[in-house]
């Protein structure tokens, strides 16, 4: 059965100065989906989200999201003034809009109700991340967009970390746009890898294992051959730099 669309970025084309930043770039989500974005830093990886949220306006294309479409957004880290004295549970009734999920049972959901009245400067990076995650979840949100959700989590905390966004994405139903490095831990728990260097690379289900030469161009074969678990659609090489140096029509 066809899972109805959330939201699509179509033909999304932006330019900074005289730096292309995206080039024809399609994404869309669905409902109970995992879509993770993966590519080297400055790919525009962050630039096509802000454009999908609506906070960046693209130069060409367009984004389509379903009318009424609640998102809750979870950015890859967040600064706190150390001095500022405000608790867990302060915090998150500052993002929180009436008649949305109450703080207690999201608290419960991503396991650290035990943090409502610890300050925010006591908490660990691995609990700031989960406090983040909570504060997305407060919306009721149909769509999740998690920058980097991992960030600043000890790596026996990162799997666990993942598997709840995959248990999120079970128990409500919503779709998630996901930027992320850890792809040995993300791939299992994703329906859609999309390879991004500006313009879409390589993309598909993490159904099969294949290298693709683009993905062995950008992170290099030893971290291919060990990550890059998923099927693709591709119609182009890349030299060592990222480039593309060849096309070929299916």
């Amino acid at each position: 059965m066809n899972r109805p669309c959330l939201i699509e970025a179509t033909d999304i084309g932006v330019t900074f100065g005289t730096r292309q930043v995206l080039e024809h770039v399609s994404v869309k989500v669905h409902e109970g989906e995992v879509v993770t974005l993966i590519g080297p830093n400055g790919a525009g990886k962050t630039t096509l989200v802000r454009i999908m949220l609506g906070l960046v306006k693209p130069q060409r294309g367009r984004v389509q999201r379903r009318d009424g479409l609640r998102i809750g957004y979870m950015p890859q880290k967040l600064h706190i003034e150390p001095t500022l004295p405000i608790t867990v549970r302060r915090f998150l009734e500052l993002a929180r809009h009436a008649g949305k999920t109450p703080i207690d049972e999201v608290l419960e959901e991503v396991r650290i109700a035990h943090l409502l009245d610890r300050q925010m400067r006591a908490i660990s990076g691995g609990e700031m991340q989960r406090v983040l995650l909570a504060r997305a979840l407060t919306q009721s949100p149909q769509l999740l967009v998690l920058d980097e959700p991992a960030q600043g989590v000890d790596i026996s905390g990162q799997a666990e970390l993942y598997e709840l966004i995959n248990e999120i994405r079970t128990r409500h139903h919503c779709g998630v746009l996901m930027i992320s490095h850890d792809l040995h831990l993300v791939m299992a728990r994703t329906d859609e890898v999309i390879c991004l260097n500006h313009h879409i690379c390589c993309h598909g289900r993490p159904e099969q294992v294949s290298i693709d030469p683009s993905y062995l161009a950008l992170f290099g074969r030893k971290e291919a051959e060990s990550l890059a678990i998923y099927t693709h659609r591709h119609n182009h090489h890349h030299d060592l730099t990222g480039h593309v140096v060849e096309s070929r029509h299916d």
